[in-house]
């Protein structure tokens, strides 16, 4: 069986799946970003990762490129911030000005199809802003291209919120290193959660507003802003599932 990543291919092969524009190309962008004591560094790619290669499986069409491990800076409400040793972020403008040479490249190829699968909260609006910058760009030389924009956590319907958080779900912000990340992990990487070292807190409280230079004092000290504790590897299976089923079938071209 042929793989599905970029990565593994020669020139010439990788040639033959893309010079005629057939081909979907899929890129997972993540962040290096601490997930509390039990959760690895690399969460945020691992996850956009594993989905990717699970979508690419369910076509003959789509190829999973290497993944953007470095994202925008970590934020106080929805990630903690950048004061946790390792958590290894960049500039918005550095993001977006290195995403759209990829995204540019990859068009160069013969591609005129790519896919954005974001795993960070943080990295939305500087990854719209490349594919917005790159498809303007591709128009106005009249080559027609088209960008796509997917946040994983966006493709849970709220039957599988409330099934997951039957006690009341506090947003997907608040999810970092929480039931959502350390449930998906679980299943795809078991051996890379140490939940004995998992911290059960409550869900972390800010006020209306963000204030900068960031008050380090607002993050709960284990860097997760809501409890891992309920979390599971059978949660995590459903957490994937739903998300693969529910991307192929919003995207029909998937298929």
């Amino acid at each position: 069986m042929n793989s599905v990543f970029v990565e593994d291919m020669d020139w010439v092969n990788y040639r033959e799946r893309t010079y005629d524009g057939s081909q979907r190309i899929i890129i997972p962008v993540g962040a290096i970003e601490q997930h509390g004591h039990h959760l690895p560094l690399n969460t945020d790619v691992v996850i956009p990762c594993h989905l990717a290669k699970a979508l690419a499986e369910e076509t003959d069409n789509l190829l999973v490129a290497p993944a953007i491990n470095y994202g925008y800076k970590s934020q106080v409400q929805s990630g903690g911030g950048n004061f946790f040793p390792g958590t290894t972020c960049v500039s918005g403008s550095v993001l977006e000005n290195y995403l759209y040479d990829v995204m540019d490249a990859y068009l160069r190829h013969g591609n005129r199809e790519l896919i954005l699968l974001n795993g960070h909260f943080e990295n939305a609006a500087f990854l719209a802003e490349a594919a917005d910058r790159l498809t303007e760009a591709y128009s106005q030389r009249g080559v027609r291209v088209r960008v796509y924009l997917l946040s994983y956590w966006d493709f849970l319907d709220e039957a599988l919120i409330s099934e997951l958080f039957p006690d009341g779900f506090a947003g997907w912000q608040l999810e970092h290193g929480g039931v959502l990340e350390t449930s998906i992990m679980l299943h795809i990487d078991t051996a890379r959660v140490k939940m004995q070292r998992a911290v059960d807190s409550e869900p972390a409280s800010f006020p209306p507003y963000n204030v900068f230079p960031p008050d380090p004092d607002w993050v709960p000290a284990s860097g997760t802003l809501s409890s891992p504790i309920a979390a599971s590897a059978e949660k995590g299976a459903l957490i994937v599932d739903h998300c693969v089923a529910n991307m192929v079938s919003h995207f029909g071209y998937f298929r």
